[in-house]
């Protein structure tokens, strides 16, 4: 008679039902909740309203101090004023990037300097209020642009989107890689600055074709360095944050980068905590070091360079500490000191879980094998049907293989930790061997099964 299995009626099962079902939506669904919380927050909030906010403001002559009056009763907080000799100082406050504009004060022809470069929002915005200004005392705003940008970047937003196209193709290129079993730790890295040079270059000579940008080869090195600042502090934090390592790698370079980047809002219109965050960020920085770079004379770019390298020396230190980590792990594990972590699995992403596939076939997408072998008879022929378990230290099961019609197998995304591995058939005498799977590293165990009448022939004997 076939069992029959009935549904819990109610009390513990029914409860531990709903627990599972409480656990499984929070491991699948907490990226995408925490990806829309996020870009609420700080996409919304920084974009929906932006206004002026401590905005640098040089002007020419005495009145410098009635005007800052004027402006705060009007605008509390967003104008900063501060007074210079004359017209050409001024002028000389915003092409040297010791302010946001000049405003030189006159009955009949004021005069206002901007610079588009750092952004056409914020040039519209101290338009209109130096507009007003001029119109108050009866004359007639003169503007100049003492920064435009090139030809074919007429809104100023250029800069925002070619560092954008380099930035999360950066950070996806480790989502990527981490299932590539077969790539060690140097391959990996190896191939994150081949895919930063790449990137660097396509986006400059594609944005340079588009006359978006001015024609300055420097700006390659400088995009290269924000793609390996994004690529390897993203690296090197799996080790460290595991299953959650997607959320912080793209709070950090998508949720918080972006915004505070000044490059499709200007920094000077968006709230306080971004503004905070525009110094420290790798894409904000790029954004400063590339207008310094095309616009200003190469004016201020020393700093903004260096906070990128920060974040590459970083990532660099992040790398090295989790390469020291899984090698002290190793030493443990061999010495049977201590129990063996569990691999990075995340939900959200498609990362190596451990499974069996079939030996000889590398397709492209599909992931390549860590461990493979080949089971044959007490004469040496392969052996079909022979079932392989690969086990945790702890007896759980990670993957079950079955042997194809040459006796081999082969199993992908497992653990970078010993592993038990059993051969077993039921007219053949198990075989059991330890194995250590090493990322990058594929291992092999070969079995050689005796059949069992042999073994009982032999103990009658």
């Amino acid at each position: 008679m076939a069992e029959h299995k009935s549904e819990p009626e109610s009390g513990e099962g029914g409860t531990s039902s709903l627990g599972a079902t409480v656990r499984t939506l929070a491991q699948t669904l907490w990226f995408p909740a925490f990806f829309f919380t996020g870009f609420l927050v700080c996409y919304l909030l920084p974009f929906h309203n932006p206004v002026p906010h401590h905005v640098d403001v040089a002007v020419a002559g005495p009145s410098a101090g009635q005007l800052e009056h004027a402006l705060e009763q009007k605008s509390p907080g967003s104008f900063d004023i501060h007074q210079v000799a004359d017209a050409d100082a001024a002028r000389d406050a915003v092409t040297n990037r010791d302010a946001t504009a000049g405003f030189v004060p006159d009955a009949k022809s004021p005069q206002l300097f901007v610079a588009k470069a750092d952004g056409y929002s914020l040039e519209s915005v101290l338009q209109k209020t130096f507009t007003s200004v001029a119109q108050q005392s009866g004359g007639q705003l003169k503007m100049q642009d003492v920064a435009p940008t090139a030809p074919g970047d007429g809104m100023g937003t250029g800069l925002f989107y070619l560092v954008l196209a380099c930035t999360i193709p950066s950070y996806v290129s480790v989502m990527m890689l981490l299932r590539a079993t077969t790539f060690g730790r140097r391959k990996k890295v190896a191939t994150f600055v081949a895919v930063g040079v790449v990137e660097s270059v396509v986006a400059f000579f594609v944005a340079r074709g588009m006359d978006v940008i001015p024609n300055e080869p420097l700006a390659i090195p400088l995009v290269f360095l924000m793609t390996q600042a994004v690529a390897l502090t993203s690296y090197g934090l799996v080790p460290f944050f595991k299953q959650f390592f997607p959320g912080v790698a793209m709070g950090l370079f998508v949720l918080l980068s972006m915004p505070s980047s000044g490059g499709a809002i200007p920094v000077q219109m968006v709230p306080g905590f971004f503004r905070a965050l525009h110094p420290i960020m790798p894409m904000g920085n790029l954004i400063e070091a590339l207008r310094g770079l095309f616009y200003f004379d190469s004016k201020d770019i020393g700093r903004p360079v260096m906070v990128i390298c920060a974040w590459v020396l970083a990532g660099i230190a992040l790398i090295l500490l989790g390469a020291w980590k899984d090698r002290r792990a190793e030493r443990k594990e061999a010495a049977e000191a201590a129990e063996p972590e569990p691999p990075v699995e995340d939900p959200s992403f498609e990362l190596p879980q451990p499974a069996a596939v079939a030996p000889h076939t590398h397709r492209m997408g599909q992931q390549e094998p860590t461990l493979t072998g080949m089971v044959t008879d007490e004469r040496g022929h392969p052996l079909q049907g022979v079932a392989i378990t690969v086990t945790g230290t702890q007896g759980r099961e990670l993957v079950r293989a079955i042997t194809d019609e040459h006796g081999e197998y082969a199993a992908s995304g497992l653990p970078d930790h010993f592993v038990n591995v059993i051969a077993s058939s039921p007219d053949r005498l198990a075989a059991v061997a330890r194995v250590l799977a090493r990322d990058g590293h594929p291992a092999r165990q070969d079995f050689r099964l005796a059949p069992r009448h042999a073994a009982a022939h032999t103990a009658g004997v």
